[in-house]
């Protein structure tokens, strides 16, 4: 397209991204993905139960469980929505927890998604949203998202969350009602 591109961590990038991310999002010094995409596909898809090796220390990159025994009150989802823009993606985040749909959101910027629309393969840079809620809100926050979202087809997906820090999950439960 005639934009000068850099190499960032296995992707080509127009230099003006590199300079634009975010310290805790560039990654270690020398290229590679940002610590939070290394780390998020594991957390998402861990099998819950997994454990490590005696000699496994805890550590951010530990897959240990948070805790021994149900350590996730049962009825507690994670919902994923992409959003065209940080503004766009601030503006649902806070809308949401304003109304009570969801007790945390949080925001990733700079994820590329690459689909099929219309019979063309698209490729867009987005901002991520990770909500935190009951599990019987999602219907109620996928209708709220459609309401407001700029997308002709807004994506709204839930899984459930396995397991977690217990008073993170308690806090959850007690801010999002019912």
């Amino acid at each position: 397209r005639g934009h000068a591109r850099a190499r960032w961590g296995g992707e080509w990038v127009a230099p003006a991204r590199l300079s634009s991310r975010p310290p805790s999002l560039r990654g270690p010094a020398g290229g590679g993905r940002p610590m939070l995409l290394r780390l998020l596909p594991l957390l998402l898809l861990r099998a819950p139960g997994g454990s490590c090796p005696s000699s496994c220390s805890p550590s951010p990159s530990c897959s240990r469980p948070m805790a021994s025994g149900p350590s996730s009150p049962p009825g507690l989802s994670a919902a994923f929505v992409t959003c065209p823009s940080q503004q766009v993606a601030k503006e649902i985040a806070r809308a949401v927890v304003e109304r009570r749909l969801a007790a945390c959101v949080n925001l990733v910027p700079g994820i590329t998604s690459i689909y099929e629309w219309k019979g063309k393969i698209e490729e867009d840079a987005e901002v991520l949203l990770m909500i935190k809620t009951r599990s019987s809100r999602i219907p109620a926050l996928a209708e709220f998202v459609r309401s407001v979202h700029p997308y002709e087809v807004a994506e709204v997906i839930a899984v459930p969350i396995q397991q977690g820090n217990p008073p993170y999950l308690k806090w959850v439960e007690e801010t999002v009602p019912e």
